[in-house]
């Protein structure tokens, strides 16, 4: 009987010596970076607790090797995905990892380059900002494995390119360059050859200078503008802006712009 891909110990890995930036890097490169279940296990629990870090501004997701990530690894699939519960399971996992991206009070950066397929243009979509560099291209084959894309997938891949082209993608399943992703949404932002986690992580770096509770209460407001749930996420809204009223840097950003002087925040 097939079994499951064991997690190794650098399938995944994290690395702060760029400060308050946590680099996390999908450590696969002779698999192109593609996922497999455990990993999809571990890069939830990474997020989630880079995520409640108070030394960690921003998070940078990149792949090794000259390739972002190849998508679910489907060797494994017969394992993991024989049966219909199976399956269920395991789109719940992947699911459960774009929503903590997705919902991080950080924000997150998808670092590009080489191949961005399948589960891994969902990975990306649901950071906050996409930096390719002209190596990257993008494609979902989902039409040329009878898969359908749940919700969550499907969701982020529509919020960032709309409709027509959410059907184009989904329906021929072909591959965009940099160039092209970058006019049609699936990417934010451009780098020069080589340099997607270098731009990347300066790009990062610049919201250094921004309040955490700013950044943590724009993306809940945007994202309840977005889908329409402004009502269903008032409480949470109202929360992050009493909290960034009381807060030591609501005080220190008045007292800095009073003296003219750059805020110091903590986050706090």
């Amino acid at each position: 009987m097939p079994q499951p891909t064991p997690l190794a110990a650098t399938d995944i890995l994290v690395d702060r010596q760029d400060g308050m930036v946590a680099v996390v890097t999908i450590n696969r490169a002779a698999r192109r970076n593609a996922m497999s279940l455990a990993m999809w296990r571990e890069l939830r629990r990474v997020f989630a607790e880079l995520g409640d870090r108070s030394d960690v501004r921003a998070i940078v997701l990149t792949g090794a090797g000259g390739a972002f990530c190849a998508g679910a690894d489907i060797s494994e699939f017969p394992a993991v995905r024989g049966t219909i519960a199976d399956g269920r399971v395991y789109e719940e996992t992947v699911d459960a990892l774009h929503l903590e991206i997705a919902a991080s009070r950080k924000p997150t950066i998808a670092a590009i380059s080489g191949p961005c397929f399948g589960g891994g243009v969902a990975l990306a979509l649901s950071c906050d900002f996409r930096i390719a560099d002209p190596t990257a291209y993008f494609a979902i084959p989902a039409a040329r494995l009878s898969n359908v894309y749940g919700v969550v997938e499907t969701r982020v891949l529509f919020e960032a390119v709309g409709l027509a082209v959410a059907k184009e993608v989904l329906f021929t399943g072909r591959r965009y360059d940099a160039n092209e992703a970058f006019r049609v949404g699936l990417a934010t932002h451009l780098a020069s050859a080589g340099r997607a986690l270098a731009a990347s992580v300066a790009f990062a770096k610049g919201m250094q200078a921004s309040a955490p509770l700013t950044i943590e209460g724009a993306k809940i407001v945007l994202e309840a503008i977005s889908r329409n749930a402004i009502e269903a996420r008032a409480e949470a809204i109202h929360r992050i802006m009493d909290a960034a009223i009381a807060s030591d840097d609501y005080k220190e950003g008045v007292a800095a712009f009073a003296a003219k002087r750059d805020p110091v925040f903590t986050g706090r």
